[in-house]
């Protein structure tokens, strides 16, 4: 899955999908959340999100009402709450990059 994503200003649709690298990591037990900020910002999105499929590992970020209601570049990351606790963010280094782009409205 690509680190840069694109949606339409307004739309919920498609879900954010971001796979995780080594496709080794156990997500057996573990919760997620993605959050998203303006670019070296104020967090915008804090919310959970949903391990997609556990092999290969892919994380999954459903748009909810108002996420996306304001066009620009902005910088999300998964974290990822292991069983036993300890926390991994994803991706480890850098920002998935999303293009909220205008619409016609």
């Amino acid at each position: 899955m690509a680190r840069t994503f694109n949606i339409k200003r307004g739309d919920t649709s498609p879900a954010l999908r971001f796979a995780l690298e080594p496709a080794t990591i156990n997500l057996l037990g573990a919760t997620v959340a993605f959050q998203m900020r303006a670019r070296r910002g104020v967090i915008l999105v804090d919310a959970a999100a949903v391990i997609d499929t556990a092999t290969p590992p892919i994380l999954r970020y459903d748009w909810a009402s108002g996420d996306t209601t304001r066009a620009g570049i902005y910088e999300g990351e998964f974290r990822v709450t292991y069983a036993d606790g300890s926390v991994e963010t994803f991706p480890n280094r850098g920002f998935i990059s999303i293009n909220i782009n205008e619409d016609v409205r």
